[in-house]
């Protein structure tokens, strides 16, 4: 979402026009987007049962649990996720493009890792709880001040061996097919952490494509003024909703490095990074070894 008019915040140069014409193009019949919005709400509420023991569990059940619930959300969205590339099983600062609130359970559904996000979204209702009980880190966006204490909590969870997951650009592009910037630049900030931890940094581009015409959409996008339901009834009424996440070669900072030529390299790295193919639902897909970790394999199909 585009940010206010505080210097010290992003802004995003993606607004309504970037959008999807209301009414325009083939939409899902209201019976299927009204199943679609009670599996969702009924992943919420798993959501909100897994938010009260994710805390207590092991490690390993935990990412697993997480994992399962995002992959269950993006299927009750209706929206199928490839992924593409091979993922680090050990520590790394996770960064990509962003696009949409839906990115988040993109990134959760193919690494489960510490959030980094805008203070705002803890008091969002469920979300809020949810993301809290991730362990999100929290960015107060109004307080810049505060944000040498938030790279040190990201070095510290990278020091403990945990992955964390950030969208440098600070804010949303629409990173469809329209006339608008496809994103902004990578904020430096963040990077000091990979730095201070010595963690890889890896590149993800997230993408959204339409798979019965192979174009990319901003239909799932959340930019300008829009109100999040309105962007959730346009991913409810997609046809043919495609999320894939490419993952580019990480980089390993030496000690000393300099974050602002780190935060360039990552960020030519995810605009580089190619997207996988599609097909469309109908067409059927071949198996993948290994499930979709290593190459691209399909890791959730949608009713």
């Amino acid at each position: 979402m585009s940010a206010g008019r505080n210097p010290w915040r992003p802004t995003s140069g993606c607004g309504p026009d970037c959008l999807p014409v209301a009414g325009a193009g083939e939409v899902v019949p209201v019976v299927r987007r009204v199943g679609r919005l009670l599996a969702v709400l009924g992943m919420l509420l798993a959501g909100a049962v897994l938010a009260a023991v994710v805390p207590v569990l092991p490690a390993r059940e935990r990412a697993a649990a997480v994992r399962g619930w995002a992959r269950g959300t993006v299927r009750a969205f209706g929206v199928r996720l490839v992924l593409a590339g091979r993922l680090p099983r050990r520590r790394a600062l996770l960064v990509a493009n962003h696009v949409s609130w839906l990115d988040v359970l993109a990134v959760l559904a193919v690494q489960p890792a510490r959030m980094v996000a805008k203070r705002e979204v803890r008091d969002w209702p469920l979300v809020g709880l949810l993301a809290a009980a991730a362990g999100t880190v929290w960015v107060d966006r109004a307080r810049p001040r505060t944000l040498p204490g938030t790279v040190g909590a990201v070095a510290a969870v990278l020091r403990a061996g945990r992955p964390v997951a950030v969208f440098p650009e600070g804010t949303t592009w629409c990173g469809g097919p329209s006339g608008c910037r496809p994103g902004g630049g990578f904020r430096p900030a963040v990077f000091q952490a990979a730095i201070d931890a010595g963690a890889p940094v890896v590149p993800l581009r997230i993408g959204y494509r339409d798979a019965s015409t192979g174009a990319g959409t901003a239909a799932p996008a959340f930019v300008g003024d829009e109100t999040l339901w309105r962007s959730v009834r346009r991913v409810l009424a997609a046809t043919d909703l495609v999320v894939s996440v490419s993952v580019a070669a990480a980089l390993h900072p030496a000690s000393g490095a300099d974050r602002r030529l780190l935060a360039r390299a990552a960020e030519s790295a995810v605009r580089l990074v190619p997207m996988p193919a599609v097909a469309p639902r109908r067409a059927p897909v071949a198996a993948v070894p290994g499930g979709g970790v290593a190459g691209t394999g399909e890791l959730g199909l949608a009713a």
